[in-house]
């Protein structure tokens, strides 16, 4: 019931801005989503409850490609308004973690450093820091099951099971509600916004008569 009313209500707020957007069902969904990651693009994700606490994990994100030697630049100078050096954080697929980091632990909270195998640091430029290391999320799908599968999709394309993921925000606190990620998204260079199963590209007409 309350996906239902957030979900109305996200429909309400992008009809009364006039925006184009497209609905897609979580099995389209996911696949779309991970596909436009995989072609470089920075995407805004909002999802369900809002995080309370100092990291973002999934449900209020803006999410990049980790392979894009260049994401780190872009994300930090045209996003986030920020120093170019300052790293990003990898969600990685559980089962996935030993493969990726040296001394692997079960991390849900990014609240752990742990270096990332020689072998694998050249795969994911954008999220290993200069010492060869990442300040890992560990997403397993009984907690996060959306994120998780938005994740093991971008693994489907592209054989690496991890997503650049920093906090939805601006040199501001990090976005609750609708209206916020809107603004936030509109104002700066991210290619799409996905609020729930909403999708807002900034390469449609701005203007839009959808009725989903």
């Amino acid at each position: 019931m309350e996906f239902l009313f957030l979900t109305k209500k996200i429909k309400e707020i992008i009809e009364t801005k006039g925006i184009a957007f497209k609905y897609l069902e979580d099995d389209t969904l996911f696949k779309y989503v991970a596909k436009s990651i995989s072609n470089n693009n920075v995407i805004g994700f909002f999802d369900g409850k809002a995080e309370f606490g100092p990291r973002a994990l999934g449900s209020r994100s803006i999410l990049a490609d980790p392979r894009n030697s260049k994401a780190q630049q872009l994300l930090n100078e045209k996003i986030k308004k920020r120093e170019s050096f300052r790293p990003f954080a990898p969600s990685i697929i559980e089962e996935y973690g030993e493969e990726y980091f040296e001394n692997y632990q079960f991390t849900p909270f990014m609240e752990r450093v742990l270096p990332i195998r020689k072998e694998k640091q050249k795969l994911i430029p954008a999220v290993t820091h200069v010492d060869g290391s990442g300040r890992l999320q560990s997403v397993k799908k009984a907690l996060r099951p959306r994120y998780y599968r938005l994740i093991k999709e971008f693994y489907k394309i592209t054989g690496i099971p991890i997503l650049i993921n920093t906090s939805f925000n601006e040199n501001e606190p990090v976005v609750n509600i609708p209206e916020e990620a809107i603004n936030c998204y509109l104002r700066t260079d991210m290619d799409m916004l996905v609020l729930g199963n909403y999708i807002l590209e900034k390469n449609e007409s701005i203007y839009n008569n959808s009725n989903k």
